[in-house]
């Protein structure tokens, strides 16, 4: 069985990638049982990443030209460590591209750019019942801390809570 291809690139992505990160964020909806929560276009994506004022970040791999996985980032600010912080929104890589070391090298682009940046930390929340994923980031070292929950307001309830 002939070796996967290795991967050509890990880019910033640009406005002509914006296709591809939708297709990946609908395959990754798809993988965690959420496609009913893609609610945004590719317009409101491109707006996102690549408008006046982008909120988020974008990086992808590519394999023979082909894009094959994405990250989503964003910075925020830790008030303890007084530095800024990078935010991994979403990393997915598609199932036949798995277990190559994509997913580690995004990851490794994502830590020396979050050092570069003067970065303190480097952040991604991960679905408890995603025991892969899981498994893969305790091996690269990757703290879990159970003692955190996510808080999220969103939709009518954000309006609502707006609104208090």
């Amino acid at each position: 069985m002939p070796s996967p291809p290795p991967v050509s690139q890990i880019r910033a992505a640009g406005p002509q990638d914006g296709p591809a990160i939708f297709a990946l964020i609908q395959a990754l909806a798809e993988y965690e049982q959420l496609s009913h929560e893609v609610t945004g276009s590719l317009e409101d994506l491109n707006q996102g990443l690549f408008g006046e004022r982008p909120y988020a970040q974008a990086i992808i791999a590519e394999v023979e030209n082909r894009t094959v996985a994405m990250a989503i980032f964003f910075y925020n600010f830790s008030t303890f460590l007084m530095k800024p912080g990078l935010y991994l929104e979403d990393l997915f890589v598609l199932p036949e591209y798995r277990r190559q070391g994509i997913g580690q090298a995004l990851l490794t682009y994502l830590g020396k750019l979050a050092l570069e940046q003067g970065c303190g930390r480097l952040e991604w929340s991960v679905l408890d019942w995603n025991t892969p994923a899981l498994d893969f980031y305790r091996q690269l070292g990757a703290e879990l801390k159970p003692e955190w929950q996510l808080c999220r307001v969103s939709g009518a309830a954000l309006e609502a809570f707006a609104r208090s």
